[in-house]
């Protein structure tokens, strides 16, 4: 698992992102987060991989 950045437009994919929520409701916006969370893990595609991003994600301070 990739810790270190690896976006090569980090700011720019971060903007995209804020972007795309413009306008929605929470559970809108909430589903947005969903969808785009499946279609990057079908991405990925490696399982093992996956549940090390969900564990280091579930530690990350908020």
């Amino acid at each position: 698992m990739k810790t270190a950045l690896n976006l090569q437009d980090a700011d720019g994919f971060y903007e995209q992102l804020l972007d795309s929520h413009e306008g929605l409701s929470a559970d809108e916006s909430q589903l947005l987060n969903a969808r785009l969370i499946l279609l990057l893990a079908n991405q990925i595609g490696d399982a093992k991989l996956l549940k090390e991003c969900i564990d280091a994600a579930r530690q990350l301070p908020t």
